[in-house]
């Protein structure tokens, strides 16, 4: 299976995100802690580099416990300031707030020092599609994206997110896509759903799955479809077929319909918290 991207985006994308940078504090940069390597992308450190940065590593109640705190780890190694969340869950949003109060504190002692106190921080928030931006906007903000107004040097059109009386939040939304030359950055976020399903062969991809779970997460396929993991994973899908009744007109099993099974079962957190992949 090839991945394709939008490579056509890349251009006008950096270009925005080099007008954005200069009017904000912060970047705060959502990845989806089932791949928080493959989901980040690759030109926002450059874009961002003098900038302080968050790393909010979004769904992690769908993510593998032991692997967020090497991933957690890895990145504070690198310098980020990071934090493990459920976008979705409000009693979460005290820690991401503690986090960007953390990130921001050498510009507010900056400010003291002018004179200037109580300025909000501008963040700008970044990420692949389906990682949670708009989720965690909504969430942190207490409401469908409580709009503040144009601020003085934006760009025309521009819109500010007042996500409380101390961060403000610049919403560029789906300004920035990943391009990528490897098959397996690919391969794992079409799995957690970042590639259009309709643009993949969709039992390719469960069969990718299943060896990787076999390999991962043993026991995770035969708890949930009491099929036999030594099999192949052909094998294993034609069981999950014949188990969970997925059939075509004249009782023939439907392979892609079990395909489409495992990938929404595996997404919705139903196979148990999952990720892809691990600090090498």
């Amino acid at each position: 299976m090839n991945f394709q991207w939008y490579p056509g985006h890349m251009t006008k994308a950096k270009r925005q995100m080099q007008e954005d940078i200069k009017l904000v504090d912060m970047v705060i940069e959502l990845v989806d802690a089932r791949v928080p390597l493959s989901s980040r992308n690759p030109d926002i450190d450059e874009l961002g580099k003098n900038k302080s940065r968050v790393i909010l590593m979004n769904k992690c109640d769908l993510s593998d416990e032991g692997k967020n705190r090497l991933w957690k780890a890895f990145f504070e190694e690198k310098g980020y300031f990071v934090v493990t969340a459920d976008s979705r869950n409000k009693g979460q949003m005290k820690s991401i707030q503690s986090v960007i109060d953390k990130a921001s504190a050498e510009k507010k002692e900056r400010d003291k020092k002018r004179g200037i106190l109580n300025r909000p921080v501008r963040a700008m928030i970044v990420g692949i599609p389906n990682v949670g931006k708009s989720t965690f906007i909504n969430t942190f903000a207490g409401k469908a994206t409580a709009k503040t107004g144009n601020k003085p040097g934006v760009t025309k059109g521009k819109q500010w997110v007042k996500l409380n009386k101390s961060v403000e939040l610049l919403d560029t939304p789906g300004i920035l896509w990943p391009k990528f030359e490897d098959q397996t950055v690919g391969m794992r976020l079409a799995l957690i759903g970042s590639i259009k399903d309709e643009l993949l062969q969709s039992e390719e991809l469960a069969l990718n799955l299943i060896d990787f779970l076999k390999e991962n997460y043993c026991g995770t396929i035969k708890d949930r479809y009491d099929v036999d993991e030594d099999e192949s994973a052909t094998d294993i899908l034609m069981g999950i077929a014949e188990n969970r009744r997925c059939l075509k007109g004249g009782g023939e099993l439907d392979y892609e319909k079990a395909a489409t099974l495992i990938l929404d079962e595996f997404r919705s957190g139903k196979l148990g918290k999952i990720t892809l992949e691990t600090p090498e």
